[in-house]
């Protein structure tokens, strides 16, 4: 029995199909980081006064310094107050001056904001401030947890209704829920919009680069992962030019929904996995794929080989359940995760404090994105020649330990901590790739994009603790860094007990995948049973 890796051959493993297929799933990771720019760039804390253009109505006169000294409190270190304001009374203005004002409230009419590095943010549009003030995290929380919910659910879907389904939904309700949250009225519009916008751009990362890697063959194979990560990469240098150039956040949404229309125009052209096909028992649609992939590449399709796909066999309908009822998987998949895990929660906390490290926003985004593609390119090298299991330890230990030198720094060097803020973010970004990379072939065709999703839903984790640890910040800088640090260092060193998959065909079965482990002799692409499978008769490769 043949397995799909010689049918790629014999079709072309990396010809004008899988060229194009890859620019095109691919692409739309470019517009991913531009999601975030509506909660990234905010300007949390504004300078700011309470709107207290009632007394207008008393004295229309009044210059702008007399309206503050009469209505406005003043704090201890004589500034006005930037959260209270005297209570509106109905009164003339000679009473006003006569007697003066003495109860105070919150501000009731809103607030007037100066000195602003935006036109418009999130923040000033919703006055998340003051008792709100905490809002702007949350709001970052919510696209994370959202992303953390798009892997929960678009992994298993895809396993079972197919990779091309499950990356074209993301797209659409990413174009719808993008525009929803530029015209949000209030946060709570906003809030539901983010939420489901990170969930379609954590399943539309997820399954495109599985449906790309799954057309590819043994020695390309890398390039799905790391030609996704390059464009996202530039998709964040675009973020900060983006921001730079429209300074209203709503603006900015429509302007990435305009983008993201494009995608929504040709993704409907986007192939199922053959792959997939054949491991449902879908050898018709499958057969019929292949010809017209193999037209495209311009090769013969041999006869005999297509014979093969018609041929019966034990289809294996495998679940969660195929994973934490193997050894060997459990092992690959928990060591695999807790790296992504690590990685990730450093990658985050790191991006998240963008505007943190002293200098000017727009160029430490700029220097972020920038400094990530060389990663992924030396990314696609590396893993060939170095293999899949140097490549995540050695990423993972170095990055950790980068980033806890910071600690040595002092706080006011703002170029040193900012050029090994970046190191530290190059290779963490390095062995995310790796990570993607690793996943898909750790584990079968028929539970691997369910190993993705649950190993994304440890990533996503990540994201959505990040925010929550850089407030630990408040009690000491030092903490969140030791924190990701060590958590790096620590999935680095668990790395050396993952086996090597470089240069070897996916696995299709469960049996391939533990065999993957060390622990069994089978002929990799064996149609070898499983008790914890269901299998039915149907016609499968």
């Amino acid at each position: 029995m043949v397995d799909f890796g010689e049918i790629l051959k014999a079709i072309g493993d990396f010809g004008f199909f899988q060229k194009l297929l890859l620019l095109g799933l691919a692409s739309p990771h470019f517009l991913l980081p531009v999601f975030f720019c509506s909660f990234l760039f905010i300007q949390s804390d504004p300078e700011r006064h309470c709107n207290t253009d009632w007394i207008l109505k008393a004295a229309p006169n009044l210059t702008v310094e007399e309206q503050l000294n009469l209505t406005l409190p003043r704090e201890e270190d004589g500034s006005f107050s930037r959260c209270r304001m005297f209570v509106p009374v109905d009164w003339d203005i000679h009473t006003i001056r006569e007697y003066g004002l003495n109860d105070t409230t919150a501000c009731t009419d809103g607030f007037v904001y100066e000195n602003m590095l935006y036109e418009s943010t999130i923040v000033t549009d919703f006055n998340l401030v003051c008792e709100k003030s905490n809002m702007a995290e949350v709001t970052q929380t919510v696209f994370m947890t959202g992303m953390l919910a798009g892997s929960f659910i678009f992994g298993p879907v895809a396993d079972l209704y197919g990779r091309r389904r499950t990356t074209q939904l993301p797209v659409v309700l990413l174009l719808i829920f993008i525009i929803a949250a530029a015209v949000s009225p209030n946060v709570h519009v906003y809030n539901v919009s983010q939420f489901i916008v990170g969930a379609s751009l954590g399943g539309y990362r997820m399954n495109s680069v599985v449906l790309a890697t799954e057309w590819i063959g043994i020695n390309k194979r890398s390039l799905a992962s790391c030609v996704s990560q390059v464009f996202g990469s530039f998709g964040q240098c675009a973020l900060a030019g983006l921001v730079y150039v429209v300074r209203d956040w709503r603006k900015a949404q429509y302007v990435v929904a305009g983008a993201e229309a494009l995608v929504f125009l040709y993704i409907w052209w986007i192939p199922e996995s053959a792959r997939w096909l054949l491991g449902q028992g879908r050898a018709d649609e499958a057969e019929k794929l292949i010809r017209k992939v193999a037209a495209i590449n311009k090769k013969e399709v041999p006869e005999n080989l297509l014979e093969k796909v018609s041929e019966e066999k034990k289809v294996e309908n495998a679940s969660i359940k195929a994973i934490f009822t193997s050894a060997v998987l459990i092992k690959h998949f928990f060591i695999i995760s807790f790296a992504w895990f690590s990685l990730n929660l450093g990658y985050f906390c790191l991006v998240l404090n963008v505007g943190k490290f002293g200098l000017n926003i727009f160029l430490v985004q700029f220097l972020f994105g920038i400094s990530e593609v060389p990663a992924h390119l030396l990314c696609i090298g590396c893993l060939e020649f170095f293999g899949r299991k140097k490549s995540l330890v050695s990423t993972l230990l170095v990055g950790g330990a980068v980033c806890l030198l910071t600690l040595a720094i002092p706080q006011d060097s703002a170029v040193a901590i900012t050029a090994l803020v970046t190191t530290g973010k190059f290779f963490l970004n390095w062995a995310g790739s790796v990570c993607l990379v690793y996943i898909q072939e750790l584990f079968p065709t028929s539970i691997r994009q369910t190993a993705v999703s649950l190993g994304s839903i440890a990533f996503r984790v990540a994201g959505l603790l990040s925010p929550l640890l850089n407030m630990l910040a408040v009690y000491h800088r030092s903490i969140p860094i030791i924190v990701f640090s060590s958590l790096a260092v620590l999935s680095g060193a668990l790395g050396f007990l993952l086996p090597e998959t470089s240069r070897k065909d996916l696995p299709d079965s469960t049996s391939d995948g533990k065999s993957n482990g060390g622990l069994t002799n089978e002929k990799p692409g064996s149609d070898i049973s499983v008790t914890e499978i269901h299998t039915q008769k149907s016609t499968k490769l």
